[in-house]
């Protein structure tokens, strides 16, 4: 297991302890989960990428069809 010593300044540390409070979570834990939510965010957009890239006749659906 790593450790890795992160380095907050005053306003970072007042936003990660409203977070831990808020969230009832260790500090270490948030750090995490935003760790995971960001790669998944990128995994998201190659995805989306790969997929539209791949169509040779890419098809858009306005909001309305796709709320129907």
């Amino acid at each position: 297991m790593t450790v890795i010593s992160v380095r907050l300044n005053k306003d970072e540390e007042k936003i990660l302890s409203f977070l831990s409070d808020y969230y009832h979570e260790d500090k270490s834990s948030l750090f995490k989960k935003s760790m995971y939510e960001l790669y998944e965010d990128i995994q998201d957009i190659k995805f989306i990428e790969d997929h539209i890239e791949n169509k040779e006749n890419p098809e858009f659906l306005s909001a309305e069809d796709l709320l129907d």
